[in-house]
């Protein structure tokens, strides 16, 4: 006879509320992720185990979503960086886009109110290789038009940032 395990109940994780010394640790973790958890704690007054375990709690929380590091894109193969405006009619579209993911030129899609349906950062060897990913969005279908902006410079260029003003 086997016992019904169904009706157990999963560990939740609680609401985290994030502190100011949290605040501090996401900070220095996005501008390094490779610092030790012994380096961490003594620019908070923390401990290293103090840190690893407010460290898991976010990770859990999903406050902190992955650990990855920063790529120039010009010494890479990659210093073409362009972002698309999309206009498309129709959910199929949406759902063709959704798909890109899968293209090494394209970093961010993100579904945008205003004057475009789509903005899309890519990131490409040459002009040619853009024009190509315009191309190949095309053919998606249900496009009504593109708009690119090519970056000359980019004078500032970070993710969220932990501390509140």
């Amino acid at each position: 006879m086997y016992k019904d395990t169904n009706g157990v109940q999963q560990k939740r994780v609680s609401e985290l509320v994030i502190d100011d010394t949290d605040r501090k640790l996401l900070s220095a973790l996005s501008e390094d992720s490779s610092q030790s958890y012994s380096d961490l704690g003594a620019m908070v007054h923390l401990s290293a185990p103090a840190v690893h375990e407010r460290v898991k709690k976010m990770k859990a929380a999903g406050v902190i979503t992955k650990n990855t590091i920063s790529l120039d894109g010009a010494k890479i193969g990659r210093p073409f960086l362009a972002f698309i405006h999309v206009n498309y009619t129709g959910a199929k579209a949406r759902e063709n886009f959704a798909s890109l993911h899968e293209d090494a030129d394209v970093e961010e899609v993100h579904s945008v109110a205003g004057d475009s349906c789509l903005l899309i950062k890519a990131r490409c060897r040459d002009p040619q290789a853009l024009d190509n990913l315009l191309v190949r969005m095309r053919e998606f279908g249900e496009v009504t038009n593109t708009r690119s902006h090519i970056v000359l410079t980019t004078l500032l260029e970070r993710g969220p940032q932990a501390i509140l003003d």
